[in-house]
């Protein structure tokens, strides 16, 4: 992960603060955070002060003003540090503070930014419902207007960061006979009458990550919580969709590598029939395919990040680079699972969790199904 020439010696300096708050912060506290079931509040506002929190905020809106680099690098650690599956930070940072600074009113930046960047706001955003997941335009949840006012109603589901969000961006449809030229983006409170958060939901990895439902029931949000334009939010989707695409593929790609690191070391120590695992061709080659892969997805990933602080990444080269890092991060958790034998079985080892949290990533931000649809559309 180390010694990239997309990376500056600043960049790394930021990393090795960024690792070393994830190794003392995070990693000793995940087990109880898991049983828990969430990670706290306070953990946000120490992430904030760090300045681990939206990177690339320019200073008007009271972030640092640093280029997308630092984002990845952020991504990159969370993704590397033990249990870092279980936190919502990325989201917040790469993706709501985007579509926020990127689209949304002068006054909605001013009120909302600086509390994200300092990790007193959480955000989510809230796409996926029982019926449409990757499908964006079977959205039903309605905003109808009224006055001055949107009446939003519907039901949301697998929502990242749903139990401590003080806003939720809503994808929803101001007009839906128009299709995806109807669906909008507004901004809603969640502490306004008739929003309901559901239950935290029980999943077999990332198992300190707040996964919530959240219900809408005539909840009123003031027209000028409207992102953007009216009508736009499908195409804003499309427009984001890349960085987030790129988020996760970073994150799946540092997962992959802390496996590979913990694995190299346990196979070292471990000994059968009189020998280090390492001493078994069978290890060795499977390590060394593992070594391979890595060396070309950094260099692929560093290729996009490039593009996408250019403003030249496309939305099938976000696509690929997800694709092919979370199906790569599947089976290389998998082999380094296996070289512990039963011990990688056992929730004490980290690989275990590493397992079970990397599951999600062929998952959320498209299936590796749409996104192979996508790049095909694109022959």
């Amino acid at each position: 992960m180390r010694n990239r020439s997309v990376y500056s010696a600043d960049h790394e300096l930021f990393r090795d603060t960024a690792r070393r708050f994830y190794r003392e912060e995070l990693e000793p506290n995940i087990e109880q955070w898991e049983n828990e079931g969430i990670i706290p509040r306070e953990f946000w506002r120490k992430a904030g002060a760090k300045g681990l929190l939206c990177c690339g905020i320019p200073e008007a809106y009271g972030g640092p003003g640093g280029d997308f680099s630092y984002n990845m690098i952020s991504s990159e650690e969370i993704g590397y540090a033990i249990g870092g599956g279980s936190c919502g930070f990325a989201l917040q940072s790469d993706i709501t503070a985007y579509y926020v600074l990127n689209h949304a009113s002068e006054a909605l930046k001013q009120r909302w930014l600086p509390g994200m960047v300092s990790g007193e706001i959480v955000s989510a955003i809230a796409m996926t419902e029982p019926g449409a997941g990757s499908d964006l335009q079977a959205t039903r949840a309605t905003a109808v207007r009224d006055g001055d006012h949107y009446v939003i109603n519907g039901q949301k589901t697998f929502i990242t960061n749903g139990q401590h969000c003080d806003f939720v961006i809503v994808v929803c449809k101001t007009d839906p006979a128009k299709g995806s030229k109807g669906m909008s983006l507004i901004l809603v409170e969640t502490d306004r009458p008739g929003f309901e958060r559901g239950r935290n939901l029980d999943k077999i990895g990332q198992k300190a990550a707040d996964t919530s439902e959240m219900f809408f029931s005539d909840v009123r949000v003031p027209v000028s919580n409207l992102i953007g334009e009216e009508g736009r939010g499908f195409a804003y989707l499309m427009q984001e969709l890349p960085r987030e695409r790129l988020t996760v593929a970073f994150r799946a790609w540092a997962e992959a590598q802390r496996a590979f690191e913990t694995t190299v070391a346990y196979v070292k120590e471990r000994t059968a029939f009189g020998k280090p695992l390492l001493e078994f061709q069978n290890s060795a080659f499977k390590l060394a395919e593992i070594k391979t892969d890595l060396a070309v997805g950094w260099a692929f990933l560093d290729q996009c990040l490039q593009k996408i602080i250019a403003g030249t990444l496309t939305a099938e080269e976000g696509a690929m680079a997800k694709l092919w890092t979370t199906e790569r991060e599947g089976r290389i958790v998998d082999e380094c699972l296996q070289l512990f034998g039963g011990y990688g079985y056992m929730r004490e080892y980290p690989i275990s969790r590493m397992y079970v949290d990397a599951r999600i990533r062929r998952i959320y931000a498209g299936t590796s199904e749409i996104m192979k649809l996508f790049i095909s559309r694109q022959l």
